[in-house]
């Protein structure tokens, strides 16, 4: 029950995800990955990396239209799904339950199974619509985490920041981690 979904949209913010998947692998936690035909060009953009070594990040691997996975049936145990980055188009797919892939499926069967599901959202500025999405899942128990490290812990790199986000998601995960200096540390 520990397996952990990670599921990668057509958004700007890989970096997140490969990262997020990283420490899951160093803690020993189970994951099935899904990335959308949109992602993986992002993936080879943003982060220059081929999508077969990005696959390698995870324990799982399913294609996003591949409704005979196992993640595709609600009786198939896992944690909680975390989409990261998340696009306008699919979180607007997840809070209307238009499940038309496999990523929507996912979310659909933790919201209807009532299990943790973590919607990192694209790069800012939100529309008004944005916004009445996210609040409108936010209702239905979904963590809406943007991407907007702190300050307060002195980062000097990159690697800083997204450590920051990605240490924030394993807390809502109630992962423990060290990989970002906390307030007062």
């Amino acid at each position: 029950m520990d397996e952990i979904i990670v599921c990668i949209t057509g958004a700007s913010g890989v970096i997140y995800s490969k990262r997020l998947l990283e420490v899951l692998k160093e803690e020993n936690i189970k994951t099935s990955l899904i990335i959308s035909n949109s992602a993986k060009k992002i993936i080879k953009h943003e982060l220059k990396m081929e999508i077969d070594e990005f696959k390698k990040l995870a324990d799982n691997y399913y294609e996003n239209d591949n409704f005979f996975s196992p993640v595709a049936s609600g009786s198939h145990k896992f944690k909680a799904a975390v989409v990261i980055p998340c696009s306008m188009k699919s979180l607007s797919s997840i809070a209307t339950g238009y499940s038309d892939n496999l990523i929507g499926r996912v979310c659909d069967i933790a919201l209807k199974e009532r299990r943790d599901l973590i919607i990192v959202p694209r790069e800012m500025p939100f529309s008004t619509i944005h916004l009445e999405n996210m609040t409108k899942l936010s209702h239905l128990g979904v963590s809406i985490i943007p991407p907007a490290p702190g300050f307060y812990n002195d980062p000097k790199t990159i690697d800083d920041l997204v450590n920051f986000v990605v240490g924030r998601i394993l807390d809502n995960l109630k992962i423990e981690n060290k990989i970002f200096k906390r307030w007062g540390e």
